[in-house]
């Protein structure tokens, strides 16, 4: 597999993709051809998500997935997949509604190129159940690709707002993990991401992951090779 998973599509106040650009580049290395699913997109229409997108990676030629008279077809003939974030439950839905769930979980094990962010890495996991996104549709399963086995958790963020009394992001993994106790869930924080190459895991970019595993926490150091998750049975 070749995938690369970023928390975000910004870090901090910069531009869009400013700094997943590059990583993205490296990753793709000479595909230039991309096909874009912008499914996660629910208040920004699909037609200006891409350009957008486009705008932001202009090495690249990138095509709406729903361009396409038939979107299975799109993705047999794809060199290269893009996944936009935004609202996961509206993705992962509209994934199931067009038959592409499985289509796309084979060309990815395959070999072919992936690249997400947020919404589009969250599905990569075993399921949707840690996204941080309300649940504004329901999708046929709360079932995801399955690309690594264990949850991921996009945007993780320690900050709890002075006079916010919710729960904590730590505190809504501990949940989860509480009814999953064998199911790691690492959180990855804006400006990082996972980037899987064959049966290799690494934490990319410049700050600490964390990983939940039943009532323990572990801080990941960035860099750090994580080749161990992708053999730990969920």
């Amino acid at each position: 597999m070749n995938l690369l998973m970023l928390s975000s599509s910004r870090a901090g106040t910069e531009d869009y993709l400013a700094s997943a650009r590059p990583m993205i580049e490296q990753h793709l290395d000479e595909v230039r051809d991309v096909v874009f699913i912008p499914y996660a997109g629910v208040t920004l229409n699909w037609d200006d998500y891409t350009d957008k997108v486009q705008q932001a990676l202009p090495t690249l030629n990138i095509t709406g997935i729903h361009t396409y008279a038939d979107p299975v077809d799109a993705l047999q003939d794809a060199k290269a997949v893009l996944v936009g974030g935004g609202n996961t439950f509206h993705l992962l839905h509209t994934l199931y509604e067009n038959s592409l769930i499985e289509p796309l979980r084979q060309r990815v094990a395959d070999g072919l190129p992936y690249v997400g962010w947020s919404a589009g890495s969250n599905i990569c996991g075993l399921s949707i159940r840690t996204t941080n996104d309300m649940p504004i549709i329901e999708p046929a399963s709360f079932t995801a690709l399955a690309l690594v086995p264990f949850q991921i958790n996009p945007h993780y963020s320690d900050y709890q707002p002075p006079g916010h009394n919710g729960e904590t992001r730590a505190e809504r993994i501990a949940e989860f993990c509480a009814l999953n106790p064998t199911t790691p869930v690492i959180g990855i924080r804006e400006g990082t991401g996972l980037l899987r190459k064959g049966n290799t895991l690494q934490l990319t970019g410049p700050l600490p992951g964390v990983v939940f595993k039943g009532t323990e926490v572990s801080e990941l150091s960035a860099g750090s090779n994580l080749d161990h998750y992708l053999t730990e049975t969920a």
